[in-house]
């Protein structure tokens, strides 16, 4: 009864290691053809999604900041009722700064750095304000353009967008 055991193993064995041998050079040459496949071209039409339609000016209430997960910024709202779209990426290293309520402040929970509520830099070692994004307000709505990030030394009046009222 060994002597037939045996091969019947050792051939199971053979039929399942070129079976697995197979798989991998099927995904292998899956791979390499989804590397040489050229990449789907955009129409300019399809940035669309990168500009976020983020609500009513009354929606945001003096001194706050609101977080915008899917865009990837937060928009600052400022006291004086100014606007600011800014990233959530340190400009230290690169990590995903939150902000924290009580402190009134960005903190990268990565290397410590520290920034205001304008993305300024509060605490180093990040080398630069927070980078910020474009923003427009039309009908009173407010809208954050994510595909050109805006790099930044330090806050600066003039990045402040305002809400113009009507006369």
């Amino acid at each position: 009864m060994k002597s037939e055991a045996a091969p019947n193993r050792r051939r199971f064995l053979n039929i399942f290691w070129i079976i697995l041998g197979g798989v991998a050079v099927a995904e292998f040459v899956a791979v390499a053809f989804a590397f040489l496949r050229p990449a789907k071209s955009k129409t300019p039409g399809e940035n669309t999604d990168l500009i976020f339609t983020a609500g009513a000016v009354e929606r945001f209430r003096p001194n706050s900041v609101t977080a915008f997960v899917r865009g990837k910024f937060y928009l600052a709202r400022l006291e004086d009722g100014g606007f600011l779209a800014i990233s959530r990426t340190c400009t230290h290293l690169g990590c995903s700064v939150p902000w924290m309520e009580k402190e009134m402040k960005f903190a990268c929970p990565c290397h410590g750095s520290a920034f205001d509520i304008t993305g300024n830099v509060l605490e180093a070692p990040a080398p630069r304000a927070l980078d910020i994004y474009p923003i427009t307000i039309e009908n009173r709505i407010v809208k954050v353009d994510t595909r050109n990030p805006i790099k930044r030394s330090a806050f600066q009046v003039e990045q402040v967008v305002y809400h113009k009222k009507k006369a």
